[in-house]
């Protein structure tokens, strides 16, 4: 089954939910990136035949399906929460969407043992839902949406609610599970991370609209805009304002080396550079990298990460450092960037302009 959005739109009242969008989906792996409200849920909801949208259409391999009944469909759904039937086990949790469908006692035994299995919770089925940890809660859910081999699998942030570790695995396990299936899978998520692991296409929103679209890792190494390369960056990527002349690139006052690599290609004139906070050091790691003073404002530890934020000519910058660090607030320190790491974006509109070669970006 292929999915396609044609010119839809959704307005609650004056509020615009979802602006014009055009979007196919093939089967396999699509993933929704963007922040809170960027549209994904609502998106998704259109999608689903849960909502209708205000203009536009909804096709399943070129058929209007606008107008139909959500359950006519071959769609399922997972939400963040771990939305289950609490006073049923999770065998019956997962065989109800096939007890509605009407299929047979011993159909329905192996479906659900099959599912079960897959999603390790087998050992599980004559337990109540109160009775299961937050993560194998969320294992009844999913695997009651996969029991019915929807054509049309939709998950909005499924895992945003577990704990970092229980993520993990059930990221890994889903990639297998979805690589098995033959169904457009719709996974929504706020973090770019999580949009790389996961893989196939991404589909970049911000405030209703659709920014870009295709191969995640393509996405992520070109971004096409400054919004999509925030987007696509945990934390945003950091901006510079910067120009180039006579084969030099200058940033801010004080900041200035040769315009080498992808950036000799380009015409003398204002650009924004961005660098990601991972691309950024507080040390030499070769000779190539250019030395940008500034102040520390905020040392952050998160993890096994400390996040650096500084600011360099009234501009704020976050570098990404390993380990767990300490560093006084408004000591003056250097940071390290290495110009193939650099983007370029027209100062006028934001577009993309040079990207690094891969795997620099």
């Amino acid at each position: 089954m292929r999915l396609a959005l044609d010119d839809v739109t959704r307005r609650i009242g004056d509020e615009v939910h979802i602006h014009p969008t055009d979007l196919a989906l093939e089967p396999g792996l699509n993933v929704l990136l963007g922040p809170t409200t960027a549209g994904k849920t609502s998106l998704m909801r259109l999608m689903a035949g849960l909502d209708r949208p205000t203009t536009g259409r909804v096709l399943e391999d070129g058929v209007d399906v606008t107008g139909r009944a959500v359950r006519t469909r071959s769609v399922a759904m997972v939400y963040q929460q771990f939305i289950n039937y609490p006073s049923f086990t999770v065998y019956e949790n997962i065989a109800s969407p096939l007890r509605l469908a009407g299929f047979d006692a011993d159909t329905i035994d192996a479906k659900v043992r099959g599912t079960a299995g897959t999603l390790r919770i087998d050992g599980l089925l004559d337990r109540l839902p109160a009775q299961l940890s937050g993560g194998q809660q969320q294992r009844c859910a999913i695997a009651r949406a996969l029991v019915k081999q929807a054509d049309l699998l939709l998950l909005d942030e499924p895992l945003v609610n577990l704990d970092y570790k229980l993520r993990e695995e059930l990221r890994a396990e889903l990639r297998a599970i979805f690589a098995a299936r033959d169904a457009v899978v719709v996974y929504a998520t706020t973090e770019p991370l999580e949009a790389l692991i996961m893989g196939g296409n991404v589909v970049v929103l911000d405030e209703g609209r659709v920014l870009q679209s295709g191969p995640t890792v393509e996405v992520y190494r070109r971004p096409a805009s400054m919004r999509v390369a925030q987007v696509f960056s945990d934390p945003p990527m950091n901006l510079l304002s910067g120009r180039i002349d006579d084969g030099r690139v200058r940033l801010g006052r004080d900041v200035g080396f040769d315009a080498t690599g992808h950036l000799a290609e380009l015409a003398a004139g204002d650009y924004t550079f961005g660098v990601r906070a991972a691309h950024l050091s507080l040390a030499r790691n070769n000779g190539h990298e250019v030395a940008v003073p500034a102040a520390v404002e905020l040392a952050e530890i998160s993890g096994s990460e400390t996040f650096v934020h500084a600011e360099h000519d009234d501009t704020r910058l976050v570098v990404q450092e390993e380990g767990v660090h300490l560093h006084d607030m408004g000591r003056t320190i250097e940071l390290f960037l290495d110009p193939a790491r650099l983007f370029a974006f027209a100062a006028d509109t934001g577009g993309l302009a040079a990207a690094p070669t891969p795997p620099g970006g």
